[in-house]
Order: C-alpha cells, then sequence, then structure tokens
C-alpha cells in the first residue's frame, strides 16, 4: 500500500501544478469566481478556494467561510469535465464552393486543419465527476463509432481526484457507488487532512503516470498511520450522506411506475428549463445545425449541446413524440437511473447533487425516487 501513496504538504501541492505545466499540460480547476466554484485555467496553488465551504439543498447554493485552511471542502462545482471533453458547440463539417469549378467541397477535418487539441490536466476532480467520466467514454469511446473529436481530447488528459471528506445535503454518491472515494480511472487520487492551521494530503497513484508525477514532487511516503486515517474520513463522508437512490432496483421500478400519478405531480413544478441537464455530469444530448455564409459560397455542420426537456429535442416528421412536460421529465428521470443500465451495465446518474442543486423549482431526485419506488413496493405487493 504505502509504495504507492505520498504525504503531501502545501508546497508539494504546489509543485504538482508546476510540473504540469512544465510538460506541456494546460492545468484546469477549481477556483472562487463571482458566488460559485467554476473550474478554469489553474496558475498556482494560491489560487485554489481555501477556506471555502459550500451550503447546498433543492434550488440553493451559496459558498460559505470556513474556520480551517481545507482547499477542497466545496463539494461538487457547477462545472464537470463535458464542458472540456464534449464541448458545448463544435464545428464538425466545414464545405465550400470552389474557385474554378463552382463545385461544393468538403474540407478537410477540423482536426486536421488546426494546432493539436489541447493536453489538460484536470486537478481537484470529485470522485462523482471522474465516474461521470466513465459514463460519457461508454458513449463516446465504446461501440463500432467513436467521437474523434472527445477521443482526440480525452486521450492524454490527466485526472487528479480529491475523495471526499465531507459531504454536502445533496451528496448521494455512496448509494450510486461513485464516491465518496476515487474507485479506479485516476493517475492520482489526493485526500485532504487538516489540523489547526496544518494542512496534509495523501497522495495515491492511480497510474504510472500518477507515480511519475508525484515521485517528482519529492514527497515522502504515507505513514500506514496516515493512510487509514483518510480512508476513515472518507468512510465517514458516506455514512453521513442522507439522500440515496436504490439504482439497482430502478429498472423494474420505472417499469412498474410508468403511469404513476407522481409524474403530473412533478410536471407541475417542473420548468422544463433544462438547468438538471446542462449541470449534469453525464448528459450529452445534442441538436444539430447547419449555416451558410450569407453569400453562399460556404457552410457548415455544427453539434450544439441540447436537453431532452425542449420539446423539440424529441421532434420527427409530424411533431415532437413528448408533447409533455410530465412525459419528458419521466424519460429524463428514467434514462439516468434505469434505461442506462440496459444499454451501459450502469447507472446514468453519479449521486452528485447538481441536478438537485440547480433546480430552480428544487426537484429532488432521489426524492422523486423514493416516492416511485415506494408507491411501486405497495402496489406489488396488493
Amino acid at each position: 500500500m504505502r509504495d504507492k501513496a505520498w504525504r503531501l504538504g502545501p508546497e508539494h501541492l504546489g509543485r504538482l501544478i508546476s510540473l504540469l505545466a512544465e510538460q506541456g499540460y494546460e492545468v484546469l480547476g477549481p477556483r472562487i469566481e463571482g458566488a460559485a466554484i467554476r473550474w478554469g485555467p489553474l496558475g498556482s496553488l494560491d489560487e485554489l478556494p481555501a477556506g471555502v465551504g459550500v451550503d447546498s439543498s433543492p434550488g440553493h447554493y451559496r459558498l460559505r467561510e470556513c474556520a480551517g485552511p481545507e482547499r477542497f471542502a466545496w463539494g461538487p462545482s457547477p462545472d464537470s469535465l463535458k464542458r472540456w471533453l464534449h464541448v458545448p458547440e463544435e464545428r464538425f463539417v466545414h464545405a465550400a464552393k470552389d474557385k474554378d469549378t463552382g463545385a461544393f467541397q468538403i474540407l478537410p477535418d477540423v482536426l486536421a486543419e488546426g494546432p493539436p487539441p489541447a493536453r489538460f490536466a484536470f486537478f481537484g476532480l470529485r470522485p462523482c465527476d471522474l465516474a461521470a467520466l466513465g459514463r460519457l467514454d461508454c458513449v463516446f469511446l465504446q461501440g463500432p463509432y467513436v467521437e474523434e473529436h472527445y477521443a482526440a481530447r480525452r486521450r492524454e488528459a490527466v485526472l487528479i481526484v480529491v475523495n471526499c471528506t465531507t459531504a454536502l445535503d445533496t451528496c448521494f454518491c455512496a448509494s450510486m457507488e461513485c464516491g465518496p472515494s476515487a474507485r479506479a480511472g485516476h493517475d492520482i487520487a489526493l485526500t485532504e487532512r487538516s489540523s489547526g492551521e496544518t494542512v496534509t494530503y495523501l497522495a495515491e497513484a492511480g497510474s504510472s503516470r500518477g507515480a511519475a508525477l508525484l515521485d517528482a514532487t519529492a514527497a515522502p511516503r504515507a505513514e500506514a498511520g496516515f493512510i487509514a486515517e483518510c480512508r476513515e474520513a472518507c468512510k465517514q463522508a458516506g455514512s453521513a450522506q442522507q439522500r440515496h437512490a436504490d439504482w439497482r432496483t430502478a429498472p423494474a421500478v420505472m417499469l412498474r411506475s410508468f403511469d404513476h400519478p407522481r409524474w403530473e405531480q412533478t410536471a407541475r413544478r417542473c420548468l422544463a428549463c433544462g438547468n438538471c441537464t446542462l449541470a449534469c455530469p453525464t448528459c450529452f444530448c445534442v441538436n444539430t445545425i447547419e449555416q451558410t455564409a450569407i453569400d453562399g459560397r460556404s457552410g457548415e455542420r455544427s453539434r450544439l449541446w441540447d436537453s431532452c426537456f425542449t420539446q423539440n429535442f424529441s421532434y420527427i416528421h409530424g411533431g415532437s413524440v413528448r408533447t409533455s412536460v410530465k412525459s419528458r421529465y419521466r424519460q429524463w428521470l428514467g434514462h439516468k437511473l434505469a434505461w442506462w443500465q440496459q444499454q451501459f451495465g450502469t447507472p446514468g446518474c453519479t449521486g452528485c447533487g447538481r441536478c438537485i442543486v440547480w433546480c430552480p423549482a428544487g426537484i429532488d431526485i432521489t426524492e422523486e425516487y423514493a416516492s416511485l419506488a415506494g408507491a411501486t413496493k405497495e402496489g406489488a405487493g396488493a
């Protein structure tokens, strides 16, 4: 165990950020931006949000000051990896008229036209975000068709995750088996511990690349007692979570509750704004648009984020398939917890709680599912 674990002080953590920049990575991490923790370019340790926590509840998110020196006491932020890997807008076909013949020609792929994609180092991910990346990988990298733009950005990304030792009120990652500790897929996993004004980090290598980076910080190896302390802190964070969802029973629950009155009750509250899908780290729905230059000599096809909550998203010839808010909310929740399992073997939800926090109406996915599951159980036993 100890041969893959280091004990980092703030100076080693700062050195890790510098090493990544020196190796040509664009380091992205959490910073205070306005009234939230947002992700952006990270140049030094001082830019991390030290002494800041978050109060969250359905439809509510507020930063608050913490007495301690912790840099990662804020839980999931509004941003997730999909903002940089499955980008909000992307051109993937470009055509122009030939000057001599006037015929349209498809121009080279944008990946071949421009500079190589940035090499990202994501510093300070949460375990639920890491699990969400695995879900996106299933969508974009597995099967006969690979999404090349996503793959190009994903290929060399360095993933540094921070295990959670405190949980927000809206977290339910433990019941989704996606936290509070990282399980696989990371280069480095950090666990933050503080005592008075002193803060230290357990750093565990999840890959040879991560081990090489940690060796280069010249940090000492972690003691067995410190490792055990960090493990216990993460375990307690999971036990403290008050929200839960039993994803294993979700397919049966969704099938049996298709016409349950709860859907209509929730639809009266839902604004169909799509906030939950934009904040969700695994939602990947897109729309395709085509634009032609005003002189008619060039055109392009682009992909934009979309949401299953928009009525036009399910449009086919003759009209939309899901015209009611009820049907759209049922489609979203069913896909997150149940239908995703049928396709990929895992739920599409990682328990990050973002959909709860950023819903203007304060709709809670765990409350909705518990209502459906409880009613279904009673109905099945009647």
